[in-house]
C-alpha cells in the first residue's frame, strides 16, 4: 500500500507554488488555509472534475478557474502518482490508483460489516475487548473495536496503527508471510522503538504461531495487556484481516489464553466462511 515514488512530492511542491500565484484571484472557499492544504484541496478538485469524464487541459483549467500552467502542474502530479491518466489527444481521465483504492475501501467496508456481529458475540461471550484489523503499510491498522464489560481501559482506538511484531493482531496478519518479511519487520519495529525483544526467541514463537494458526501478545504492545489473535481469510485463502481478544493480564493468565485460543480462532474462521473461505488445505495444515 505504501507508495515508492519520489518524484511526485517535488511536483506537488511545484504545484503549490503555481497554485498560490496563478489562482490568487479565485481563492474561493480555500482562502485562509495554508498553501499546502490549498494545493491538496485543488488536487482533489481536479480528481472530482475528471470523475465526470475525460477533460482536456484547457477544459480542466476552465472548469476549475485555474490558469493552464497551474492545472497542468496539479494534473501532472496526480498522473505521476497514478490518480489520473493522460490520453494523448484526448485529455485526463481517472487513473488506476483510484480503482485500487476503491477496491480496498470496498473490501474494508465489507470486512467490517461481515465481522461486526461476530465481534459483538465474541466480546459478549468473553467480556473482553475485541479488535478487528488489517495490514496497512507494514503496520496493523485497527478497523473496529468492541469494548468488553470489564472495568479496564485498553488504549487502542479505531484508526490506530500499531507495530506488527509487538501486537497479537499484527502477528496474526503476518502468519502467511515468509520469514524474511518477519525479520525485516522485526528490525524495523525494533529500530522504531517497539517493545525490546530478542530475534531468535521471537522468531521461534512466530514459527509456532504460524503452525497453530493463532498469535499472542504477551504485554509487548501495552503494559499489563495481553491478547489472543487469529487471522481472517477471504475466499481464496489469503489473510485479509485479523481479530483479537484483549484484556488485563490479571484476566489473561496462560491458562485462560490457552482456553480462549480455540474460541478466537473459531470466530475468525466463522468470519472467513462468511467471506467465502472454505478451509482449503495448505502445506498440510487446514487454513
Amino acid at each position: 500500500m505504501a507508495s515508492t515514488g519520489s518524484a511526485a512530492p517535488d511536483t506537488v511542491g511545484e504545484a503549490a507554488a503555481g497554485a498560490s500565484s496563478g489562482a490568487s484571484s479565485g481563492a474561493g472557499p480555500g482562502a485562509g488555509i495554508g498553501a499546502g492544504s490549498q494545493t491538496l484541496m485543488r488536487g482533489l478538485d481536479v480528481i472530482e472534475a475528471v470523475a465526470g469524464g475525460t477533460l482536456s487541459l484547457g477544459e480542466l483549467a476552465e472548469r476549475l478557474g485555474l490558469t493552464k500552467s497551474t492545472a497542468h502542474r496539479l494534473a501532472s502530479a496526480l498522473v505521476d502518482r497514478g490518480y489520473l491518466a493522460l490520453r494523448p489527444r484526448e485529455g485526463y481521465r481517472l487513473g488506476a490508483k483510484l480503482l485500487e483504492l476503491g477496491f480496498q475501501a470496498h473490501a474494508q467496508a465489507d470486512l467490517i460489516q461481515v465481522a461486526r456481529p461476530h465481534l459483538e458475540a465474541l466480546a459478549g461471550a468473553t467480556e473482553d475487548t475485541v479488535h478487528l484489523g488489517v495490514l496497512d503499510a507494514d503496520r496493523a491498522l485497527y478497523l473496529d473495536k468492541v469494548a468488553g464489560r470489564r472495568r479496564i481501559t485498553i488504549s487502542s482506538r479505531v484508526g490506530d496503527r500499531h507495530p506488527l511484531t509487538a501486537t497479537g493482531l499484527g502477528k496474526a496478519l503476518m502468519l502467511d508471510h515468509p520469514e524474511e518479511y518477519w525479520r525485516a519487520r522485526f528490525a524495523g519495529d525494533q529500530a522504531a522503538g517497539a517493545f525490546p525483544a530478542e530475534l531468535g526467541a521471537w522468531l521461534g514463537r512466530m514459527r509456532g504461531y504460524a503452525g497453530a494458526g493463532h498469535a499472542y501478545d504477551l504485554e509487548e504492545n501495552e503494559d499489563q495487556i495481553r491478547c489472543v489473535a487469529a487471522p481472517v481469510r477471504e475466499a481464496g485463502g489469503r489473510v485479509v484481516g485479523a481479530i483479537s481478544v484483549s484484556s488485563a493480564a490479571q484476566y489473561m493468565d496462560d491458562a485462560r489464553m490457552a482456553e480462549l485460543t480455540d474460541t478466537v480462532r473459531g470466530t475468525a474462521e466463522a468470519i472467513s466462511r462468511d467471506l467465502g473461505w472454505v478451509g482449503e488445505q495448505r502445506n498440510g495444515n487446514t487454513r
